[in-house]
């Protein structure tokens, strides 16, 4: 099941990267590469991390997934466009997907649970993070708006699940996807934030 989630949040994350680069003014092929690191930036630095084979170099079908998602992207990006926070939902699923993947990688590799959680959000936010870079942006990551949290919230509970004997249970799966779409989805409407170094400083002045 999580080999399929990860493929699902390659694709949901290089039609994010395509529709980045589409609005920075990226070329096509711009686009795809904005879309390869995107979907596999964080997978790859993880992997390394881990010091193992990184994951897409040896898995052809991950590469045709970006390839796919990013021209899903490109053929229907005014249509994509046109629904409301479309970004946000393809970024919002991705970084889900990918934090519950990331961890269990992480414990497959008996890492220790304070690393597990922490490979698990860099797995779910790092690609998004270079994207943003590399398109002249602040990384999400960086800004107020609550963004790794609820990954690693999301990743604590299947860590707890894990050490409880539920990890094997396909509920604790979509259970811990749902808890970081739902922190995701809560914090922007209701414009939860994180306070800025300068808020902090002030207070103390």
């Amino acid at each position: 099941m999580l080999v399929l989630l990860d493929h699902i949040g390659v694709l949901v994350f290089a039609i994010s990267g395509m529709l980045t680069a589409a609005d920075r003014s990226l070329d096509v092929l711009g686009g795809y590469i904005i879309a390869f690191i995107t979907a596999l930036g964080g997978g790859t630095l993880r992997d390394l991390l881990l010091n193992t084979d990184v994951a897409w170099m040896s898995s052809w079908l991950q590469v045709i997934t970006v390839i796919v998602g990013g021209t899903i992207g490109i053929i229907f990006r005014s249509y994509l466009k046109k629904l409301r926070r479309t970004l946000f939902i393809f970024d919002t699923t991705g970084i889900a997907i990918f934090t519950i993947v990331g961890v269990q990688k992480a414990l497959s590799f008996d890492q220790i649970a304070l690393t597990a959680v922490f490979l698990g959000m860099i797995s779910a936010t790092f690609g998004g993070l270079i994207r943003d870079v590399l398109c002249n942006q602040i990384p999400l990551i960086f800004r107020k708006e609550i963004y790794a949290i609820p990954c690693l919230t999301g990743g604590s509970i299947y860590l707890l699940g894990d050490y409880l004997g539920y990890a094997s249970h396909l509920w604790m799966l979509w259970v811990c996807i749902l808890i970081i779409i739902l922190f995701r989805t809560f914090a922007v409407v209701f414009s939860w934030e994180l306070p800025l170094i300068r808020e902090i400083s002030k207070w103390n002045s």
